[in-house]
């Protein structure tokens, strides 16, 4: 009987095989697309976000998390850090299609683009993305 071969990178298994050995799992086709510029709103109402501000950085990806039982706006969305910690909201006034996106199952996020203090008040400006 002969020898049993191994063929290193054939088949199912040489795709999946990197080098070393190593398992490598091919990730999905993702992709951001980028939607719209906007600002965080409502920074003011957060309590201890002029300690927080030094921690935001340009490029910090933000979660968006749809508040329908909000009780100034329906279309509420709420914007936090990938830690969890609030930062403010969508602008109402640009919150109704993302708002509707989001609804209708899709991932939008954030992304940081600039920042600045004036005062008390922390301007964050960002911008929104889906992910496809």
């Amino acid at each position: 009987m002969g020898d049993l071969v191994k063929h290193k990178g054939s088949g199912l298994v040489g795709l999946l095989h990197g080098n070393n050995g190593e398992l490598v799992i091919p990730k999905p086709f993702e992709k951001e697309v980028f939607l719209f510029d906007t600002i965080v709103a409502g920074t003011s109402h957060v309590e201890g976000i002029e300690e927080l501000e030094p921690h935001l950085n340009i490029d910090d990806k933000l979660d968006f998390f749809r508040e329908p039982d909000n009780t100034y706006d329906e279309q509420a969305i709420v914007i936090k850090t990938v830690n969890g910690v609030k930062i403010g909201y969508v602008p109402m006034k640009d919150n109704l299609i993302f708002a509707r996106l989001m609804d209708a199952g899709k991932l939008l996020f954030g992304r940081i683009s600039s920042k600045e203090k004036k005062g008390s008040w922390v301007k964050i400006d960002i911008k929104v993305y889906l992910q496809e």
